[in-house]
């Protein structure tokens, strides 16, 4: 199995699957605003990356289901639903999000707990690794990507960028946004998911979310729609610039969307990926297709202390707020002894 040429391969041959090539590097993905203005260091401390989930507040205010917002630090989303389950006294699969946080960040999220003919106290919710903010009842479970989106506050720290080159850079990423690229964490720890992925597809065993394997299946689609977006940022910029809503496939079974020359690249890339597309394609899962650029909104930036920038923005469902912060800055983690 060989990777498009923009990448040191990935995938080891099948003859040597049971070993990666290298670690899933992001920062190999080509950039679509230029080389880094500096560098700066990312999530120092939980407080450094905070994530406000954004929800219509159009709660039916009656229905079987109790909705709780929750406040945590450095809590994992499945962690504090399977703490909900516990105290509620209902099974885990009743308790519904809308997607996963990161863990390693300070976080408000809604919850849904089913709860049909029962009132619940919230005190009977109280715990110490999160606190609920609000409660509404509503008719329905909270599900996978039923919210807005998300609002961002970051604090880059150590880092040195000129004001003026950071203001440009600013401005037209507003105006032509950034690349939707899926991030590492989707991948597993050392692209581990995608090591599976390709045992999987070798014994035929890709099956689908009843088998267990949900995760590497939008493990596998996201590395492909990843390897799209890679190409058209290294040979194609102009049809990202000059259709902004350009979108790119999330592989399954159907007629691809692509028209004209978004499908001669997306052929041409995939077809390096022709036992991958058909495992998805008999997987059980439907064509999709995926913005190639994401536009922020409520973009601001401000220097908090000399080397301390804090940037504040909102993004649509299923994108990574480092798609965007690569664009402006390399980025490392605090060096732990």
């Amino acid at each position: 199995m060989r990777s498009s040429y923009l990448f040191t391969p990935l995938i080891p041959p099948r003859n040597n699957v049971t070993s990666l090539v290298r670690c899933l590097d992001s920062s190999a993905l080509p950039r679509l605003h230029g080389a880094p203005l500096g560098s700066g260091i990312f999530r120092h401390q939980p407080e450094d990356f905070k994530v406000d989930e954004l929800m219509d507040d159009s709660f039916s205010l009656q229905g079987e289901h109790l909705w709780v917002k929750i406040s945590k630090r450095d809590q994992n989303t499945s962690w504090v639903a399977g703490l909900l389950a516990e105290l509620a006294e209902i099974p885990r699969h009743s308790v519904g999000y809308c997607g996963l946080k990161d863990r390693f960040a300070v976080t408000t999220q809604w919850y849904s707990l089913h709860l049909p003919g029962r009132e619940l106290a919230l005190d009977a919710l109280e715990h110490k690794d999160f606190k609920i903010l609000l409660a509404r009842r509503h008719h329905k479970k909270a599900r996978r990507g039923m919210h807005r989106g998300n609002r961002f506050e970051i604090l880059l720290r150590d880092c040195h960028i000129d004001s003026e080159a950071l203001a440009m850079r600013l401005d037209t990423i507003c105006r032509q946004g950034v690349p939707n690229y899926f991030a590492e964490q989707r991948f597993g720890n050392r692209g581990e998911n995608l090591k599976r992925a390709q045992e999987l597809i070798d014994q035929n065993q890709l099956k689908g979310n009843r088998k267990g394997t949900g995760i590497i299946l939008s493990a596998a689609r996201s590395w492909l729609f990843n390897q799209v977006l890679a190409d058209c940022i290294e040979n194609h910029k102009d049809i990202l610039i000059n259709s902004p809503t350009a979108e790119g496939p999330l592989w399954g079974r159907g007629r691809s969307g692509a028209v004209d020359e978004m499908a001669e690249i997306e052929a041409r890339v995939l077809g390096e990926w022709k036992d991958w597309c058909y495992a998805l394609e008999h997987a059980g899962l439907t064509q999709q297709r995926r913005s190639l650029l994401i536009n922020p909104e409520d973009f601001t930036s401000q220097w908090i202390l000399p080397g301390t920038l804090q940037l504040k923005f909102c993004l649509p469902v299923g994108s990574y707020a480092t798609a965007l912060l690569r664009e402006i800055a390399e980025l490392s983690r605090p060096h732990k002894p």
